[in-house]
């Protein structure tokens, strides 16, 4: 979810639910300890609960970045195992690190040794040709041994060399029975299960069978999709804000961050599935994503884009 689930697309999501946990995009120890710390840390206090998800490999580094992590009140730190982008391999990172299991344990307990928030780790179920359950519970055995007791486990295979990132989310198959194995037969870990879940029944389904579920990309690309997670999955019953009310509460939140420097260009990216399947949805997506619209553009633009949905002239 790298250049996805960014500040400004977290604060939209929490208009929505109030109880998912959010997580940050990736953010790799070298551009924390090497680079602008705010910028890559800073969130809105609404945003809680939030975890700040790593790349790294080097277990000093880490648990610096831990440190910060917990410095800057984030509520979990997770370890990224689970990226097969090129770039990431070349940091010798990410999914990569599904070959070495032992320095990924090293890793954790370097960063549970410093702080005192959760230390998790989102994995594959396997690299390459290596696709055994068998390898994949003794990855999650290892790890364990380290103090690491929530597993977020995307149930595909990273193919690293010959398949893209989206291919990667695509080609290699499901293996949803090997995570529901794996909390069957480890009942002590929190076993929480990614890849392909797109609607609110698929998530019912799985949580016969897991502690929990990442939705990744069916969340960005259509939102509203977790309008009834608060009441379906925690037991809150308090009312959801419709879309336009969505809207509305953005608006303020829109206004701050142009006084900070950011662009209405930034965050409308992040809000064109809201009225996914909806009538007028072609209308907001359109003022929303046109440059001459964007340009110069303050939180307007967004009563704008929704009195288009409605039908509305807009000038």
């Amino acid at each position: 979810m790298l250049d996805w689930t960014d500040r400004h697309y977290r604060y939209f999501a929490r208009l929505i639910t109030r109880h998912s946990w959010l997580y940050t995009e990736m953010v790799t120890t070298g551009a924390l300890l090497h680079g602008d710390v705010g910028r890559h840390l800073r969130y809105h206090e609404a945003e809680h609960p939030i975890a700040l998800q790593l790349g790294g490999s080097e277990p000093a580094e880490l648990a610096q970045c831990a440190r910060l992590a917990q410095q800057w009140g984030y509520d979990e730190v997770n370890l990224n195992v689970g990226c097969p982008s090129e770039r990431v391999q070349k940091g010798a990172f990410g999914a990569c690190l599904m070959a070495e299991p032992q320095l990924v344990a090293d890793c954790v307990k370097a960063m549970r040794d410093v702080v005192d928030i959760d230390v998790t780790v989102k994995h594959r179920i396997g690299i390459d040709h290596i696709d055994s359950y068998d390898y994949m519970r003794e990855f999650v055995d290892t790890v364990a041994e380290a103090g690491c007791r929530t597993f977020i486990v995307h149930a595909r295979n990273a193919i690293l060399k010959g398949l893209s990132p989206k291919e990667n989310r695509e080609i290699p198959p499901l293996k949803y029975d090997y995570v529901y194995r794996l909390k069957q037969e480890r009942p002590e870990l929190e076993i929480i299960i990614n890849g392909g879940i797109k609607n609110n029944a698929e998530i019912a389904g799985h949580l016969q069978h897991v502690d929990g579920v990442m939705v990744g990309r069916e969340a960005y690309h259509n939102p509203y999709l977790m309008a009834g997670w608060d009441a379906d999955f925690y037991g809150d019953a308090s009312p959801v804000l419709s879309r336009g009310k969505v809207v509305e509460a953005l608006l303020p939140y829109v206004a701050e961050r142009l006084q900070d420097g950011s662009s209405v260009r930034h965050i409308a990216r992040h809000v064109l599935g809201l009225f996914h399947g909806e009538p007028g949805g072609r209308q907001w997506r359109r003022l929303l994503s046109d440059a001459k619209e964007l340009k110069d553009a303050d939180e307007s633009l967004f009563i704008r884009a929704l009195l288009a949905t409605q039908g509305q002239p807009v000038c």
